[in-house]
């Protein structure tokens, strides 16, 4: 069965053939409705199947589309399907949605405000840095207090008045590095590369401030590549195979040599890791991808890898140590399959800690876009009663975008487990 989910596909871009594969998939995933309760995208595909008393291939291009639109890409129906890759059915649902999505900018069959949106979301370091540099004008204007310019930012580009948008820092995280006082590290044990992610380098630092701390204070040298970009993953979501694919190869091009010295590379952001894990050497179909990939880590799951294999860690506490934490876990690391190793590492300095495994909504893009809104606050209501049954002190969380919907949606602040590491050190945070 020769299905075309990889780009290299010469049918990729056929939406005829397109058509085909999605009633082939929909078929499938009607017979099995494992997946209900995932996302919006099934319960919406189910119902249309049932209106028409299962005739799968009577399903208009338009209610196939919205089965597309629905899709957040948070990929955990890979942790329900029984019949993804290698299986013989070949069923994946996600690249399917995210080819369904590569067709409709090839065909150019987006409006206006779908490719303005698509233009300021995926631009995120040109948008970074010009942000950065105008932080206290660029956080005022894009809170939800300026209604006048976030209305005129939904009308015109699509992007939802009432979201809130993570604020931008003061300092961009590199210039930071470059300009600190760098100890020495006694007993250094690895040196490794901080992929800082767009989040960390304009809008949060001080997670990666705490992060270069955490690993110093473990013997790991830390240094920060030059040339590197943000990931990709908003071209990559919004159908923008071509852009992907040239943010990609820069991206592998300034990290390759350090994966080949053997220097992991870590990223603080479960969506970034999961595209230069998972879709960089899809795309780029390249030796180097696959040995960016190979050589990437979480953050907590390096940490837990050298506590398991590289003769423990720092369990010298000193600081701040809260005796219960609120965890929630990231649909997109869930989808990296190496565990729950944010949970393992707070265990393991000596935290309580309580799980909460329900989707943000936000995913991405998708749950900024105006259309997205009320489906996105829709998906988010089962976090928020989870937190709410929930004992933490404090509330923690991997995916800057996960947290921000959470204190968005409940006001209660939320700290990467890293940070929460560092304090327990007795490290204390940067204003």
């Amino acid at each position: 069965m020769a299905t075309a989910y990889e780009p290299t596909h010469p049918l990729y871009f056929d939406e005829s053939d397109l058509r085909s594969e999605l009633t082939r998939v929909f078929d499938l995933c009607h017979g099995c409705r494992l997946c209900l309760h995932l996302c919006p995208s099934f319960p919406t595909m189910f119902n249309a199947i049932d209106a028409k008393d299962g005739f799968v291939a009577g399903l208009t291009a338009q209610e196939q589309d919205q089965v597309v639109d629905e899709c957040y890409q948070c990929k955990l129906c890979y942790l329900k399907c029984p019949y993804v890759p290698p299986h013989e059915w070949e069923l994946d649902f996600p690249r399917l949605m995210m080819r369904a999505n590569a067709v409709k900018v090839r065909n150019n069959h987006q409006s206006v405000s779908e490719k303005l949106a698509d233009q300021l979301l995926s631009r995120t370091d040109l948008l970074g840095v010009t942000s950065v540099r105008m932080s206290a004008l660029a956080n005022k204007a894009l809170s939800t207090n300026s209604t006048m310019v976030r209305k005129t930012m939904e009308k015109v580009m699509g992007i939802a008045a009432e979201r809130v948008l993570p604020p931008y820092a003061k300092q961009r995280f590199s210039a930071w590095y470059k300009h600190r006082v760098k100890p020495f590290i006694e007993n250094r044990r690895v040196k490794a590369t901080i992929y800082p992610t767009c989040f960390i380098e304009y809008q949060n630092p001080n997670i990666g401030k705490d992060l270069v701390a955490v690993y110093e204070k473990n013997g790991i040298e830390c240094s920060l590549p030059d040339g590197v970009k943000c990931c990709g993953a908003p071209w990559l979501h919004s159908g923008n195979v071509d852009q992907f694919k040239k943010v990609a190869e820069k991206n592998v091009t300034a990290l390759v040599s350090q994966a080949r010295q053997g220097n992991p590379i870590i990223v603080a952001q479960p969506t970034c890791a999961y595209v230069i894990k998972r879709d960089y050497p899809l795309y780029l179909q390249t030796h180097e991808a696959a040995d960016v990939a190979g050589a990437t880590y979480d953050s907590s799951e390096y940490l837990m890898h050298l506590h398991k294999n590289g003769g423990g860690i720092n369990l010298d506490l000193n600081g701040v140590l809260p005796e219960s934490v609120t965890y929630h876990i990231p649909c997109h690391m869930q989808a990296l399959s190496v565990g729950f190793k944010s949970r393992d590492l707070l265990k393991l300095i000596g935290i309580k800690v309580e799980v909460v495994n329900k989707c943000s909504g936000i995913d991405g893009t998708w749950g900024y876009r105006k259309e997205n809104y009320e489906l996105s606050k829709k998906v988010a209501g089962g976090l928020v009663k989870a937190i709410e049954k929930s004992n933490g002190e404090v509330m923690s969380g991997d995916c800057h975008l996960a947290n921000t919907a959470i204190t968005e949606e409940t006001g209660r602040g939320v700290y990467h487990p890293i940070q929460i590491v560092a304090r327990a050190y007795g490290i204390d945070e940067e204003e």
